[in-house]
């Protein structure tokens, strides 16, 4: 699927107006629903091979990881697509079993990239690089769906982290 044909099907999808709350706490007058791209295989299967080649653009990694719950699909999707494993980054640890943050299989000074679904503050994603860090992994970049240009880039930026993006809401054709 071309990539422009991606861009309109994922705001086909997704895109909601409206006066909703974002997790930044910021209202906005539309909505980016992340679940009504990720769930769907037509939209899953092609975005998996974008983030596939920016992330072999990026030199050795070792492993992919996603923030639960929105980054989940999309890392085991790019994962499937790359052979790389993935680590899950929970929102906060579970107080049974091995009561970890991160999950899955690493070394300390793996190289990460972690891949995000809609980047509007950049917070979620700092945080997860945060966790992985504070494990012993080392963050590299974060590449995210869709960019809502509200301040991410600066924020991941900020962390000493490269940033990208497959598509940003122009892509999608919003317009505040």
């Amino acid at each position: 699927m071309p990539e422009n044909d991606l861009a309109r099907r994922i705001a086909d999808l997704a895109l909601l107006r409206g006066s909703f709350t974002l997790r930044s706490g910021r209202t906005s007058t539309y909505y980016l629903d992340k679940y009504r791209f990720t769930t769907r295989p037509e939209v899953l299967g092609p975005l998996a091979r974008l983030f596939a080649e920016r992330i072999r653009s990026l030199g050795a990694i070792d492993r992919l990881a996603g923030a639960e719950l929105g980054g989940i699909p999309l890392v085991t999707a790019a994962g499937l697509e790359t052979g790389l494993p993935a680590l899950f980054v929970r929102n906060q640890k579970k107080d049974y079993g091995t009561a970890r943050l991160v999950e899955g299989i690493f070394e300390p000074g793996d190289r990460v990239v972690l891949l995000e679904d809609v980047a509007t503050s950049g917070g979620q994603a700092v945080e997860a690089c945060r966790a992985l860090r504070a494990e012993g992994v080392e963050p590299i970049a974060v590449i995210c769906t869709i960019d809502r240009e509200e301040g991410a880039r600066l924020a991941v930026e900020g962390e000493g982290l490269r940033f990208e993006a497959l598509f940003t809401k122009r892509d999608l054709g919003i317009d505040d």
